[in-house]
């Protein structure tokens, strides 16, 4: 498997799927290592934490989920205000994304940051490194 690295100076945002795949040591973990390691260039929107918490502490357990929300928060988190919300709105109706999507779609958009996944529902979306 070859790993890229990420340019040292732009922002980037992992989606839930990377965070999962990380913290639960899952077969892309390393591939989302060198973004999720940049501490400084890593946003992090409310809905991922949301969305990873659940899955890890559901899945696996209060002691990982702590472990990722430790982690987490050292990140920029981005909260999900009123014109994140409306470029959501338009990028689900354009790009056919649910709901979660679009708001970490759009919140990528908006900072002009890097956004790394697993989902296909990406694939091909401007801005995007499908992993």
């Amino acid at each position: 498997m070859t790993v890229t690295t990420p340019n040292a100076s732009e922002l980037v945002l992992v989606d839930s799927a990377g965070w999962v795949e990380y913290f639960g040591e899952g077969p892309k973990a390393a591939a989302f290592a060198p973004y999720l390691e940049r501490e400084a260039l890593l946003l992090l929107p409310t809905i991922v934490i949301y969305e990873v918490f659940r899955k890890l502490f559901r899945d696996r357990g209060t002691p990982l989920a702590d472990r990722f929300l430790s982690y987490a928060l050292r990140a920029r988190g981005v909260v999900l205000d009123a014109h994140i919300a409306l470029l959501a709105a338009r990028a689900s109706l354009d790009r056919r994304l649910s709901m979660a999507d679009a708001i970490i779609y759009a919140t990528a958009q908006m900072f002009q940051a890097e956004l790394v996944t697993s989902d296909t529902h990406f694939q091909g979306l401007p801005g995007v490194k499908v992993i």
